[in-house]
């Protein structure tokens, strides 16, 4: 039975359907965490498991065992791996495995690789890397024979080897960018191509996935990843761009600008200093296959003001802004070298030019702080965000924001020239943990070999392995987190250390919790448990999911790095799981415990079920309690009484088990019995039996009707198999109409039952008698009418077919005539049918119908067959009616109709698509189907698809030659139809040649151009030409469907300019306009005088006066609050806003506006800070107003304290 685990990736299998009180399977309460550890490190995975019995825990890994160097921990569950090299790079799996189930919980371990380790190695990188240089580079190509140097791509090639890695959602795209008109065909193609493909890579790959596309970074290089898990770890891996190959480094140390970096199964492909030449089509190709393709475009675009160092509050937003040179939709942002998107925490948004990019952080925390960088195309820049804090800094060497007994000299200057090549990276770490901080220098040298000094500290050390520097922390706690600085030559590298403090158990203690709490019903059970972890934290306690709080019945506990739950007055209801959950800002942390209340059994469970029942024993049986209480039963309490006496015999203890034979019982008496349940917890509460009497005869078999009439019914059984031990002395009878509840004796007659009434219809039951007295009833008769015997029904009438089709058959007729005495009513009807070749008819109703109709299915299409119908009563079937000739499996004749309403007769279609055109028709018996093209047979490039009552016309890709008139026939044996549609396949046309404008008639221009190249191929093409004057600045057609080359206009105006245009238009659109040179006839003008009134002054100057005054404010914790007014004035007053009579117009907390007299204020979070009165006041020459107004915070509480 596979489970889900509370814990996210832990798979559960459990063994057994239902687990024993007190028993679980194994389970995770804490899961190994995934690491990614640099080569030489010490790597652990720990785990936290519980279940009952105590699970056995093993570790495996996917490729190879987990034995030699790895060391197993059984005592804290974990997995240590000394020495950290790449072969260790895989996925592990913890086991934790007891009786009842198996939890599995999978981890991976990632290496980064910082160097080779052996002498043989290292002189073969440099082997390979002097190949990889330019001089050698064609040396190698020769030796190799099949991998050729220069691949050059063609257009079509590129945009294939494009798709094969692209994602589909990027195909449409792609398609629109590089002309792809025939979607479905490309898709065609490209599932074919990743066949082949996949065949090529099946003979050097195992297993290829995440291909990652090409991407720049903030460091301004370029790359792209795969996961690949080659056959051979020894396949030459080849770099292609734009089907040139070229030569790339697997050394970091190496300054060439293409490089390889292998991290376990991951592939990753470096560019560096990018320049626009880079771009183009980048091709992997293992052993001369390719596998992986990345287009990598370069837009023109730099940054004009880039992002500068922001300094910020606690709790205050952060703004990021920088001006691109061109407009740009999106770029990309990065936070500490990861990408930012656009969240709760992070806003991004982009000007409506598209040349502004702002990044807005929200609710700055310490752990925000950091370098932030913005990407556009190949360009980058970053600053700081700084979460203000002290900040103490030495004159060299490392700098963290809390003083420490750590001072850094440098014993010599560095050699010019030295910088580094892997920077100080983030480090978060958990309290109490070691925290390590890695550098790495371009040169080693002597000098640098212990470039500082440090004071005497258990904690803290500093230490040098070749190029690498390192600070490391042992046993880290809070007072070391900050921002570190490592300097060298001037040169310097920065680092985090954040430090958390998530919630966390003591091993012991969480083992002392999950013991099973077992308790009597109404004591009380008390839980425990001490916890870590850095305040505020949320603790909340549950009970089978339902969260727990302080009741009459429940206490809860909090106290200085603990929490304790009491459970008072417990009853049997309550037994179930309790969960401890604990939350603080670094993550949440589970407990789980088990409560058992005890209390004594329910009665046992009815009904009695008897075994034996004979002269000499009674054996009995019956159901376990409900509930046995949380314990075990020990036995059971059996009392018994003989009906007719008032006393109770005490048959003692019996034992667990619910059974039990009474050999000490006397002939033909009743007997009754008490049971309880006993366990360690008391007795339960008694069920007593109903009477069991000994030695009574068993049932007879069911009664038979051997005759039945209207006043008498004979009947006939077979006597009981067990007699009880003595002879059957008689029978008692008893009888039931139909739909009663009731049953009545009966007086037997010889075994003719006398007192029936005519017409009703009975059921009879038989009990045989002994010396005991009378058994149990035996099983019903079935159900008999009281009449007399019927006669068999006559021949249906006017059988006949009411439709067919080619695998059915419907079938009518009339019931036949009754006649007294000679034929009765038909009650139902059977239908027969016989294929011509068959002597055999086959029913095709089991039970009889009622209905006078039936429709035959699963017939053979036109095959023959005999129809006839039989009805049926009680009294037998009559005789069979069949219809006078055979029937033809196949619909009535119809002429051939095409059953489309709407049905277009013209279609036009742009070269190079697909024309489809699908026609409904019905007809019997099926029709023959025939296409023709202007009366001619179709060629071999059109598909004809013809299903059921449906034909269909494919042109895969239509050319202008496809076009013509296309005729479908329909014909069958009743008759024929024929439709025709005209498909004329064109493409957009291409613009007239070039417009002259001449004037041959004054007020007239004649408008003339050359034909469009399409003219003499497209019957249909005519041209529109449209006008643009002078005056009105617009165009407007003035001649349309125009089959010549030369067009008049009329109405020419002296003194205006005129342009015309010409469009070349049919069936598919209009193509791009021609235009003429400007036209204009030069007119005398008579000069314009305005006439203008003297203009009178206004003195519109007044005093400050608010016309909307501010409102009350109530606004909850969290949410912004936007206060509005409007005030009036002239000169325009001056406004200030203040709150608590102190001015906030220069507080950037708050954003001020006055649009027009309309004066706002905005408070993005409201705090319990901002609670008090807020006063706007208006201030110009002539006078002064003011207008106030209260906000109110809700849901905060009337103490609080504010933590730094």
């Amino acid at each position: 039975i596979t489970l889900k685990s509370k814990v996210p990736g832990v798979m559960i299998t459990q063994y057994v359907e239902e687990i024993p009180e007190g028993k679980s399977h194994p389970d995770f309460t804490r899961k190994p965490i995934a690491l990614t550890i640099q080569e030489g490190k010490f790597g652990v995975f720990k785990a936290i498991v519980y279940g009952e019995p105590t699970p056995k825990v093993t570790w495996n890994r996917t490729l190879i065992s987990v034995d030699g160097k790895y060391i197993v921990n059984t005592l804290s569950i974990c997995l240590q791996i000394p020495k950290v090299c790449g072969e260790d790079a895989d996925t592990y799996k913890c086991f934790a495995t007891n009786e009842y189930g198996k939890a599995v919980c999978p981890i991976q371990l990632n290496v980064i690789e910082v160097g080779f380790k052996k002498t043989r190695e290292l002189a073969k990188s440099k082997e390979e890397q002097g190949a990889l240089k330019p001089g050698s580079f064609r040396t190698m190509l020769k030796k190799r024979g099949e991998v050729h140097e220069q691949k050059p791509l063609e257009s079509e090639e590129k945009v294939w080897e494009i798709l094969m890695s692209a994602d589909k959602k990027d195909y449409e795209h792609i398609c629109a960018e590089y002309g792809i008109t025939n979607f479905r065909g490309m898709l065609t193609k490209l599932a074919e191509m990743k066949r082949e493909r996949e065949v090529e890579q099946a003979q050097f790959i195992e297993h290829i996935s995440s291909l990652k596309h090409i991407e720049v970074n903030a460091d301004e290089n370029a790359t792209f990843e795969i996961d690949m898990d080659l056959k051979d770890a020894s396949s030459r891996i080849f770099l292609y761009k734009d089907g040139i190959m070229v030569p790339y480094t697997v050394e970091m140390e190496e300054e060439m600008k293409h490089q390889l970096k292998r991290v376990g199964k991951k592939f990753i492909f470096t560019i560096k200093n990018l320049d626009p030449a880079d771009a183009g089509l980048y091709s992997v190709d293992v052993e001369g296959v390719n596998v992986f393709s990345t287009d990598f475009k370069i837009p023109p675009v730099n940054f004009a003001v880039k992002i500068q160092e922001v300094k910020a509050e606690e709790r205050q937003d952060a703004i990021f802004q920088c001006v691109l040179t061109a407009p740009m939709t999106e770029i990309n942002w990065m936070g500490k070298s990861l990408p930012i998107e656009s969240n709760d925490k992070f806003e991004i948004t982009v000007s409506e030019d598209k040349l502004i990019h702002k990044l807005l952080v929200k609710d700055c925390q310490p752990l925000d702080a950091g370098i932030y960088a913005a990407v556009a195309g190949i360009h980058s820049c970053n600053a700081w965000l700084v979460v203000e804090g002290k900040v103490i800094q030495f004159s060299h060497g490392m700098f963290l924001n809390n003083p420490l007994p750590l001072t850094v000299n440098l014993v010599n200057p560095p050699d010019p020239g030295v910088h580094f090549t892997l920077g100080l990276s983030d480090v978060t770490a958990i309290v109490g943990d070691t925290a390590e901080l890695v550098c790495k220098l371009s040169k080693e040298n002597p000098k640098y070999c212990f470039p500082v000094q440090i004071e005497p500290d258990d904690v803290l050390t500093m230490s040098k392995d070749g190029f690498f520097q390192s600070l490391k922390i042992c046993k880290i706690s809070e007072d070391y987190a900050g921002k570190y600085k490592f300097e060298a030559d001037g040169r310097k590298t920065e680092a985090m250390i954040v430090v958390e403090d998530p919630p966390r158990f003591d091993p012991e203690e969480l083992k002392k919790f999950t013991v099973p709490n077992i308790i009597k019903k109404g004591q009380k059970a008390t839980f425990k448990i001490p916890f870590v972890g850095r305040d505020p934290m949320k603790i909340q306690w549950y009970h089978e999911g339902e969260e727990l709080s302080d009741d009459t019945n429940i206490k809860i506990e909090h106290g200085e790095g603990y929490s304790q739950l009491t459970l008072n007055k417990l009853q049997r209801k309550d037994t179930g799981e309790i969960k401890f959950k604990l939350k603080n800002e670094f993550g949440t942390v589970e407990a789980f415990a088990k409560i058992i209340v005890i209390d004594k059994p329910t009665p046992p469970m009815g009904p009695l079920e008897i075994i034996e029942a004979s002269q000499n024993a009674i054996e009995v049986k019956w159901r376990s309690p409900k509930d046995d209480g949380g314990c075990k039963i020990l036995n059971y309490i059996l009392e018994r009484q003989q009906i007719g006496r008032n006393t109770w015999k005490k048959l003692g203890p019996i034992g667990p088990e619910a059974h039990y034979k009474d050999s000490d019982v006397d002939h033909g008496r009743r007997y009754c019995y008490k049971i309880r349940a006993d366990t360690e917890m008391g007795t339960s509460e008694l069920m007593e039996t109903e009477d069991v009497q000994a030695a009574y005869a068993g049932p007879p078999s069911a009664p038979k009707v051997v005759s039945a009439f209207k006043d008498c019914i004979t009947l006939t059984w077979n006597p009981p198999s067990n007699t009880g031990g003595t002879n059957i002395l008689g029978y008692n009878m008893e009888k039931r109409k139909k739909g009663s509840n009731l049953w009545s004796p009966v007086n037997l007659k010889e075994f003719g039952v006398k007192d029936v009434i005519e017409g009703m219809e009975y059921e009879f039951r038989v009990a045989a008698i002994n010396n005991s007295g009378a058994g149990e009833f035996g099983t019903p008769s079935e159900f008999v009418f009281a009449r007399d015997p019927k006669k068999p029904p006559g021949k249906v009438l006017d059988l006949k077919v009411t439709d067919s089709t080619y695998t059915t058959l419907s079938l009518g007729w009339t019931k036949p005539r009754e006649e007294g005495g000679v034929e009765d009513e038909a009650k139902g009807f059977f239908v027969e049918i016989r294929p011509a070749e068959s002597p055999e008819w086959d029913r095709c109703n089991n039970n009889p119908i009622t209905m006078t109709f039936f429709t035959v299915k699963g017939m053979k299409s036109m095959a023959m067959y005999w129809v006839r119908v039989i009805a049926t009563n009680d009294g037998g079937e009559g005789k069979p009616q069949e219809l006078d000739n055979y029937i033809l499996a196949m619909p009535p004749p119809v002429r051939p109709r095409f059953t489309d309403q709407k049905v277009k007769s013209f279609m036009v279609v742009q070269a190079g698509n697909s024309a489809r055109f699908n026609m409904n028709f019905e007809a019997s018996p099926w029709p023959d189907v025939t296409w023709m093209k202007d009366g001619m047979p179709l060629s071999k490039r059109v598909t004809i698809s013809n299903a059921e009552g449906a034909s269909q016309l494919l042109i895969p890709s239509s050319e202008r030659s496809d076009t013509g008139i296309y005729t479908i026939m329909v014909k069958n044996i009743v008759g024929q139809e024929t439709f025709s549609i005209e498909i004329r396949v064109t493409d957009e046309p291409k613009p007239p040649g070039p417009v002259e404008v001449d004037e041959n008639v004054p007020g007239t221009v004649t408008v003339s151009w050359s034909p469009s190249p399409d003219e003499k191929r497209d019957d249909r093409l005519h041209y529109l030409v449209s006008k643009r004057d002078s005056s009105k600045r617009t165009w407007h057609t003035v001649a349309d469907h125009i089959f010549n080359n030369k067009f008049t206009a009329c109405n020419i105006m002296p003194g205006r300019e005129y342009h015309f245009r010409v469009y070349a238009k049919n069936d598919m659109g209009s193509s791009q306009p021609s235009e003429s040179p400007k036209w204009e006839i030069t007119g005398k003008r008579e000069r314009f005088v305005l006439d203008r009134p003297e203009s009178k002054t206004c003195n519109l100057e007044r005093p400050p006066k608010f016309l909307v005054p501010l409102k009350m404010h109530t606004a909850p914790q969290g949410y912004e609050c936007y206060m509005s007014c409007a005030v009036r004035g002239d000169p325009t007053p001056h406004v200030t806003w203040t709150r608590n009579n102190i001015s906030l117009n220069t507080n950037t907390n708050y954003l001020i506006s006055n649009t027009c007299g309309v004066c706002s204020m905005l408070i993005l979070r409201v705090g319990p800070k901002d609670t008090g009165e807020y006063k706007i006041i208006a201030e110009n020459p002539l006078g002064r107003a003011e207008c106030s107004t209260k906000l109110t915070v809700s849901g905060i509480n009337t103490f609080f304290a504010v933590l730094y």
